[in-house]
């Protein structure tokens, strides 16, 4: 069995060596290595302006240690150390205490490790800390927990079977040497776990056990990230690690590029052949070199829990002086070792696995995990020389020099200190929000233009051809814009409600090339008849393969297709698409760009001056161009997205078959409507988020088992708050999960009636502390300023005001708004019920659409009939006191 540690700061010290780590120039986190007597390595990292801690455990026992015929062990034994331990035997403490004050906690196994991780507040990290080690020291693993967990692992692999993914995966895992641990099924199942085992005689509680005694700390590695140094640690004899490293190239095909799948392969050779022959320049190697120095040197920080999980990972593969940079790094420039890797590459041993709806019917052999039928080939090297032969001879070459490369990384001086958001500039086509970096001194800026066109979606058609506008902006971009990405220049354009949104990020000294590029595309818009084929019979797969969905996931787009106005059904998006042809969408464009404003936000490494310099560029090169589609916009024509406004003490359902039976899996989503955007009412709905989220999944999934998804969240749909609770279910029918969702908010009134001062000042600290934690690096804080912007709400001091609300709060408060809002009972509760009908359920379904109203409950039958009855809420753009186009 494990065994553990428990070593005073003292012993800790003993144990401790002074490392020179390289680490960035930018890091000001001081970090020591220890080494405990048990051998466990560990990492600590101390960072003074942290507000949460964090800690991460690689122990290098994965799936490939799994047992012959106990498939899934790994990943079971992961599920079960969560549960209980000699020290904390109440079920699910450990995760109690992290979900109540402010943290998150996962983990995951992989073919060689399996990596447990949480968060939590600054305050809280030592007891954590302890709950956490229970994994590695007693956990208790009871023969009840053991069967229920079975259940969870069986319900997590079901929710798979049908993704292409881990088909994929599971397929080529299969036809893996059968020698290889590679080649074994890894995420187990009732059958591995239970029947077969209970066929062959064995208990698969002892043999966990026996699985656990694996758990070595001599195989363990630990980071820990506090204020200071932590501590009281603890944890334990190996495994030889097994080498199965491959190459791979994927791309998606349309359905003319599957019939020239012999010219892909062949061109994807040519141009390794290419690289062999010409070698890898020294040039080429020295300039990603500078990228990569670049990009270390001046790393974002991230999250606590992110950097314990990204640095645990370096730990067993490099040596101590280089945990913090790993692979970041080139060392040397090493033609040999090029030449040697690139020999690798080469048809004597490739495997090309090609996926189609075509080959239905026609495959000889089925992967005995997920179903999946195949058929494998011979194909020869020299087969794969005469496609090389034959593939077209496309000008193939090497890099040129990256001409986005930033020079200039000094940092521009800010001469008015600015605490919020501003408007710098405004026109009647743009308006210029701007801020200055006044945190993280790093070269950098956030460039977000939002293009507001109101005749963007006022129609099925409308929305699909603006999708399709976006698409292809994307595509004519890909080539140019892909040196750009390499030097940290990283861009995106996607479909909003009302419009589009280029977003941009990066180094600030390269930043206007890139963006006068994808500006300069814009206003040149033209269709290409052969792209526009192919973006538009991708876009009509993925509309088509909505139906493969997880039914959870087609429930959340009910719930959003009744809640929100002039949202379009999937099926008559599909319909318009199908019809859309080159010269109609053609004539479309222009139509779209005829209305137009620019709601701008610029923030970081960037002088005023140059923002309103960015803006003025902007403006003359989309309406002021030769021949410019653009034209400007009246306020009037200003489009906002409103949500309906449900009836008080009336439960609406809607409930309907899902669009593959095939699917086994049937979804529940119970939507409970809470208020629009209000500071007060928001930190009670948060509160009781806090509480209940944890509470919920325990009696849901742990205690009741009626699926591995299920959860207890806050939903936001354009200013209105909401509490939603997902379950997805093989065992038990919509209906039925409805009924037991109702039951679990019954069964919690008495908890929320029974909650001690002690117990709500606790709740409210850790709310309190969850909100004042620091923004990490400049795009979490400009996601923050332009989420208010954006929504029209603009209170930039929103966490300022809302903990001082919560610093007021009293008990008695929460309980009445609990009373008004939430309970099933509750008098201005306002509910929807999503119900999707698996495979499993269809005579579940049937009955239940033949069943009668019950009292105070309303049918959905006609989803935009029953969108035409309601009222709804204002919108939160242009209210009282805000800043609004004129």
């Amino acid at each position: 069995m494990a065994a553990a540690v428990a070593a005073p700061a003292a012993a800790v010290a003993a144990g401790s060596s002074n490392v020179e780590f390289i680490r960035a120039r930018s890091d000001k986190r001081e970090y020591r290595r220890v080494v405990l007597a048990n051998a466990l390595e560990i990492l600590l990292i101390s960072d003074p302006d942290t507000d949460k801690a964090a800690a991460c455990m690689e122990v290098e026992v994965g799936s490939f240690s799994d047992p012959e015929g106990l498939e899934g062990l790994a990943h079971f034994l992961e599920h079960m150390l969560f549960y209980a331990s000699e020290k904390y035997p109440g079920e699910h403490e450990y995760t109690k205490y992290i979900t109540e004050h402010g943290g998150s906690y996962n983990a995951y196994t992989s073919s060689e490790t399996t990596n447990f991780f949480f968060d939590v507040n600054v305050d809280n990290f030592e007891e954590a800390l302890d709950r956490f080690a229970q994994f590695f020291i007693k956990p208790l693993m009871s023969q009840d927990a053991v069967l229920r967990e079975i259940k969870a692992v069986d319900s997590e692999h079901k929710k798979n079977l049908l993704s292409d993914g881990w088909r994929m995966y599971q397929l080529q895992k299969h036809l893996a040497s059968k020698d290889h641990p590679y080649h074994k099924f890894s995420t187990g199942s009732w059958e591995t776990l239970e029947t077969k085992p209970k066929v062959r005689g064995l208990d698969i509680r002892l043999e966990l056990l026996k699985f656990y005694e694996n758990y070595s700390a001599k195989l363990m590695h630990l980071v820990v990230y506090g204020k200071g140094w932590a501590m009281n640690l603890m944890a334990g004899e190996s495994t030889d690690s097994n080498e199965y490293s491959f190459f791979s190239v994927s791309m998606r095909l349309t359905d003319a590029g599957h019939e020239h799948m012999e010219d892909i392969v062949g061109l994807i050779f040519k141009y390794l052949h290419l690289l062999k022959e010409d070698g890898v320049h020294e040039w080429i190697f020295n300039e990603l070199v500078a990228i990569n120095e670049m990009e270390f040197h001046y790393q974002d920080k991230v999250h606590p829990i992110n950097y314990v999980m990204h640095t645990v990972s370096t730990m067993r593969l490099f040596p101590p002086e280089e945990w913090l940079v790993g692979a970041a790094l080139p060392s040397k420039y090493a033609p040999q070792r090029i030449n040697m890797i690139l020999d690798q590459l080469s048809p004597e041993t490739v495997r090309i696995f090609w996926e189609s709806k075509k080959f239905e019917g026609s495959t000889s052999s089925v992967e005995p995990w997920y179903n999946t039928p195949y058929s494998v080939e011979n194909v020869t090297p020299s087969v794969i020389q005469q496609w090389i032969k034959k593939a077209p001879t496309e000008k193939l070459h090497l890099p040129k020099p990256n001409i986005f490369i930033p020079k200039d990384l000094s940092l521009k001086e800010v001469h008015e200190k600015v605490t919020f958001p501003t408007v710098l500039r405004k026109s009647p086509l743009s308006q210029l929000w701007y801020k200055p970096d006044m945190l993280f001194s790093t070269p950098k800026v956030h460039i977000i233009i939002d293009f507001h066109c109101p005749l963007s979606s006022h129609s099925p058609e409308a929305v699909v051809a603006t999708e399709l506008f976006v698409d292809l902006l994307v595509d004519y971009l890909n080539a140019y814009a892909y040196d750009a990405q390499i030097a940290g220049l990283f861009y995106s354009i996607y479909l909003t409600s009302a419009g589009f949104q280029v977003s941009l990020g990066g180094y600030n000294d390269k930043m206007r090339v890139l963006l006068n590029a994808i500006l300069v595309q814009i206003a040149n818009f033209e269709v290409k008849p052969n792209r526009f084929s192919a973006l538009k019979e991708t876009s009509v797969k993925d509309y088509q393969n909505f139906n493969f969905r997880q039914p959870y996931s087609q429930a959340s787009y009910y719930v959003s297709l009744i809640l929100e106005d002039k949202k379009w059904p999937v099926a008559e998006k599909l319909e318009a698409l199908s019809k859309l042809e080159s010269d109609s969408f053609a004539k479309f464009v222009p139509h779209l760009l005829s209305k137009t404003f620019l709601e701008c936000y610029v923030q970081g490494n960037i002088e005023p001056s140059e923002a309103k310099s960015v803006v003025e560029e902007t403006e003359n090169t989309i309406f002021n161009a030769p021949n410019s589609l653009f034209k400007s916009m009246s306020p009037s024509e200003y489009l906002t997205k409103r949500v309906i406004m449900l009836e008080n003490e009336l439960k609406c359902y809607y409930q309907t078959e899902g669009l593959n039976q095939k699917n086994e899996n049937s979804s529940v989503i119970q939507y409970i409507q809470v208020h629009q955007d209000d500071a007060i009412l928001n930190i009670k709905l948060e509160l009781f988020s806090l509480i209940a989220s944890q509470p919920a999944f325990n009696q849901l999934r742990t205690v009741e088992q009626l699926g591995y998804i299920t959860s207890l969240s806050l939903r936001f749909d354009y200013g209105v708050l909401a509490l939603q609770v997902v379950i997805q279910s093989t065992v038990k029918d919509p209906s039925y999960l409805d009924v037991r969702v109702d039951e679990f908010f019954k069964m919690f009134e008495s908890k929320i009636y029974e909650l001690s001062d002690k117990d709500f000042k606790r709740n409210v600290k850790s709310l309190i502390d969850s909100k004042l934690e620091k923004f990490k690096n400049l795009w979490e804080e400009s996601h923050f300023y332009w989420g208010e912007i954006e929504a029209g709400t603009l209170k930039f001091d929103r966490v300022e005001s809302e903990v001082a609300m919560l610093r007021e709060l009293e008990k008695e408060e929460f309980i009445e708004y609990f009373d008004q809002y939430i309970k099933v009972d509750a008098p201005q509760r306002r509910t929807v019920s999503v119900q999707v009908f698996g495979g499993n359920h269809s005579a579940e379904f049937k009955k239940a659409i033949a069943e009668a109203d019950p009292p105070k409950m309303y049918r959905i039958t006609d989803i935009f009939g029953f969108k035409r009855s309601r009222p709804l809420y204002s919108s939160l753009k242009g209210g009282p006191g805000r800043i609004t186009m004129d």
